[in-house]
């Protein structure tokens, strides 16, 4: 325990005294107050090995996820875009717009996720757009302030 003191670092911390206990040793005999079952009680379920149930057991009855209707299907192949609105590409100090000047200005987590310009906001210069896929809004925004737009 540390001196009254000396200051408290993460070298010296201790618990308080008396706040925690030993792990309890069952299965040592009958002196020990946890002998012959463990704790466990007698037979059942929860007295075996293992003995835990799953998460939506239900003590027997079916159970709601097997009672509900299934629907629908989830597309494991699904890619989903980063999005980047106009408004955000004044971050960028060129004109050039692509995934690695993105990731470099702080506008997108992932430099090998897809990208989707969307079209909310202006556009205060003539962009250069490469490797970005762009919504049709953005895309005319881009147009019409003299900006070229390549193949996706």
């Amino acid at each position: 325990m540390a001196e009254k003191n000396s200051t408290i670092t993460l070298s010296n911390l201790r618990p308080a005294r008396g706040s925690t206990r030993g792990k309890m040793r069952v299965g040592r005999g009958p002196g020990s107050g946890k002998g012959k079952t463990s704790g466990r009680g007698h037979k059942g379920h929860k007295a075996r090995q293992g003995g835990e149930t799953n998460p939506g057991f239900e003590g027997g009855q079916m159970p709601m996820y097997r009672r509900l209707p299934k629907r629908g299907f989830t597309n494991p192949f699904k890619v989903i875009a980063q999005p980047v609105n106009l408004k955000d590409l004044g971050a960028l100090l060129a004109t050039e717009v692509n995934p690695d000047t993105l990731f470099a200005a702080g506008l997108i987590a992932k430099r090998d996720v897809p990208v989707k310009l969307l079209g909310t906001g202006a556009v205060d210069r003539a962009y250069s757009v490469s490797g970005v896929k762009l919504s049709g809004a953005a895309r005319g925004k881009i147009e019409q302030a003299g900006g070229k737009i390549s193949a996706e």
